[in-house]
């Protein structure tokens, strides 16, 4: 990592599916169909890749299932890795705690759920980083779009009712026990629902 000087050891952690019929954005299908929502799941990870293109960090894709050698993230600046673990706490407690044992002093995750999520969003929460021991950015169905760490902190991935309305707040409850210093984001609409399309601009 040495001869990557600009950004002081920052790694950007994209949680990704491989886009699959049926299989992605599933909560979406019920409502507007498998097909409309893998047209949904395909803009969203492009929307995804653009924003994240010009961020100066290491970018590492982590999927769900499989690596996938050739798709849209077979693309300079991305390393691609597999999750592990047994819930979604798990995989990205364990995606965190590969990288800061790999020696980056930051670690910052996103998903691919979110339209509105902007480059500059990003660079932001990376700049609170630099003075804050967490940074996290709510959605408005109580997740989360970003979450940022300066070192692993594995309490936050614990005990959490993941995929419900109770996540951020689970986690600031969890970042207050522990007296670490937070910054909240701007809140954001994640794309999960037919409902949510509108929210976002999204016609399909």
């Amino acid at each position: 990592m040495s001869n990557f000087n600009k950004v002081t050891r920052t790694a950007l952690i994209i949680f990704v599916r491989h886009p699959e019929l049926g299989k992605v954005k599933t909560r979406l299908a019920k409502g507007i169909g498998d097909e409309k929502a893998l047209a949904v799941y395909n803009l969203l990870l492009s929307h995804t890749q653009q924003i994240t293109i010009p961020i100066n960090c290491y970018k590492f894709i982590y999927y769900t299932d499989q690596v996938i050698e050739n798709d849209i993230w077979t693309f300079p600046g991305y390393t691609k890795r597999q999750q592990f673990g047994a819930d979604l706490g798990a995989r990205i407690s364990n995606s965190f705690k590969e990288l800061f044992d790999q020696g980056f002093k930051r670690v910052m995750i996103i998903g691919s759920d979110c339209y509105q999520l902007q480059t500059a969003i990003i660079e932001q929460a990376m700049a609170r980083l630099a003075v804050n021991d967490v940074v996290i950015g709510p959605t408005f169905d109580g997740g989360y779009y970003l979450l940022g760490l300066n070192r692993y902190v594995p309490e936050l991935f614990r005990d959490k009712a993941w995929s419900t309305d109770q996540v951020t707040k689970e986690t600031i409850a969890t970042v207050n026990q522990l007296e670490l210093t937070y910054s909240l984001m701007q809140k954001l609409h994640d794309v999960d629902e037919a409902a949510d399309l509108n929210l976002n601009g999204i016609d399909i």
